[in-house]
């Protein structure tokens, strides 16, 4: 009985910029063979290599922009991009259907005091110390919410198609990282929500304060 072995094929990857942060050390801006069989989709490729798809803004295959949707084949040269923040690219393929309107985040557990400067600077962030990973997934889904977090296996949901895995230690850090990932300096409203409950402050007449 002779047995059949699937031919490997392969196909070489580049990613760009902070991509590399998700990479194999040594790995970093370098040329990458990934070994395939069949006609996987290039967004299991790319995160079976460890990087979010949330993470990529842009796949250019042999010179031309694909979706996620794009299927592997052998000899293929892939060059994977992040956010672009300097360069309008929307005569190019973009991987989401459209940006979300508002920007209002859901965070996980590891990140409470970024949740906390978040709002203190004016933005909409939902946060619990008790939330599940499929908890903070079902929100972002429902609510049209921006995934922060520290864990990077919380973006390989596929559900999920807006997210950042935060990269700083220090919460100042972390707000100020997300502030210039998502070029949110102009929208920011200081002290126009509660650090504690996220609701909205309102001002109240001194006889109501007294009354409490």
């Amino acid at each position: 009985m002779v047995s059949y072995v699937a031919r490997r094929n392969t196909a070489t990857f580049r990613f760009y910029a902070e991509l590399n942060d998700f990479l194999e050390p040594g790995q970093s801006g370098n040329e990458l063979v990934y070994r395939f069989d069949g006609a996987p989709s290039i967004k299991d490729a790319i995160e079976a290599q460890g990087v979010p798809h949330t993470e990529v803004e842009l796949i250019v295959v042999n010179g031309a922009s694909v979706g996620f949707g794009h299927h592997l084949r052998a000899g293929d040269r892939i060059a994977v991009y992040p956010v672009f923040e300097s360069f309008d690219i929307k005569p190019l393929i973009k991987l989401r259907a459209a940006p979300l309107r508002r920007t209002r985040f859901v965070v996980d557990t590891n990140l409470g005091k970024l949740a906390r400067w978040l709002r203190l600077i004016g933005f909409d962030t939902v946060y619990s110390n008790r939330f599940e990973d499929a908890e903070v997934v079902h929100i972002a889904v429902a609510d049209r919410r921006i995934v922060l977090t520290r864990d990077r296996r919380l973006l390989h949901h596929k559900v999920v198609t807006h997210g950042y895995w935060v990269r700083a230690v220090d919460p100042q850090q972390q707000v100020i990282e997300v502030v210039q990932r998502f070029q949110l300096e102009t929208e920011m409203a200081p002290f126009r929500r509660c650090m504690a409950c996220n609701g909205i402050i309102h001002s109240v007449g001194k006889e109501a304060v007294l009354a409490l």
